[in-house]
């Protein structure tokens, strides 16, 4: 029964929360923040493979998933950031590994730099990296973006949310026999979930990456600065984030174990068992 995956609603900061979990309550704890455009569904396959040893919990952000759309919320990365600290404290989490991948990137690392001492260890999959010369070609045309008056960038931003971009957000830089491997669950039913509402918070964050940019040495500073263990498993067939990215934390995170895998930015669709298999071995041996 441990390794079932269960499914709970709880209030944190005034947000009603979905999340999932999964393991012994008094295993180490793994952290899964999702990406964009999805939601802790993103580790439905993943968290029973690992919780027979560890205790894995994936939250919905608030504005996504199953979780509440509150107006007075604070959608930006810091905001969610924050959000997830009162989350983790709500379910008493004294230390953690934690999961960066996407947008969960940038949200759970400002996570860590609040309380470094807390990060037993990171797992970096397809993550928004703090490198600017390393990012893939996909991310010029949202730089594109920035040079526009403030409405006009959110005009040109609010064009990419469509059902057919979240398909080409899933299905990103693969080639045919994999992309045929990804569920088209994935982008119907997040789609399925948007409202106008969700619809202006994912402009807003995505236009937030041009302030985001600003915050990359914070970034780099803690990597350098803390070198928590780290596992870098990453899909080279990714349209932002390419093999280059997955190289560039090497520059501050030099004994991070770097495996490139076949796939893209969905590994966890495509090739969960190699990324399951590393992360046992890896987390195995650091976070016990």
């Amino acid at each position: 029964m441990a390794t079932l995956v269960r499914h709970h609603r709880i209030t944190v900061a005034g947000v009603e929360t979905f999340y999932r979990e999964a393991g012994p309550q008094d295993a180490p704890v793994l952290l899964l923040p999702h990406g964009y455009p999805c939601s802790s569904y993103e580790f439905r396959n993943l968290m029973p493979r690992l919780a027979d040893r560890w205790r894995l919990i994936a939250p919905d952000f608030p504005g996504a998933g199953y979780s509440g759309t509150p107006d007075d919320f604070d959608y930006s990365f810091g905001g969610y950031a924050a959000w997830l600290e009162a989350f983790v404290a709500a379910k008493q989490v004294e230390r953690f590994a934690l999961y960066l991948h996407d947008f969960g990137s940038p949200i759970g690392t400002r996570l860590a730099i609040r309380n470094p001492w807390r990060i037993a260890a990171l797992v970096i999959q397809n993550g928004d990296i703090p490198y600017e010369d390393a990012l893939g070609p996909k991310y010029a045309e949202i730089e594109a973006t920035w040079e526009l008056p403030r409405a006009e960038m959110r005009e040109a931003l609010a064009e990419a949310i469509s059902e057919e971009s979240f398909r080409e957000e899933f299905l990103n830089d693969l080639p045919p026999l994999l992309a045929d491997t990804i569920p088209p669950d994935l982008w119907r039913l997040h789609w399925s979930l948007i409202t106008p509402r969700r619809r202006e918070i994912a402009i807003d964050l995505i236009a937030g990456l041009k302030e985001n940019r600003a915050w990359f040495p914070e970034h780099r500073t803690y990597l350098r600065a803390y070198r928590p263990p780290t596992l870098i498993v990453w899909g080279p067939n990714d349209h932002y984030m390419p093999e280059k990215s997955a190289r560039a934390y090497l520059r501050d995170l030099p004994e991070a174990e770097l495996h490139l895998l076949g796939g893209g930015h969905w590994l966890l669709e495509t090739h969960l068992d190699e990324v399951a298999a590393l992360m046992r071995d890896f987390l195995g041996r650091v976070h016990t």
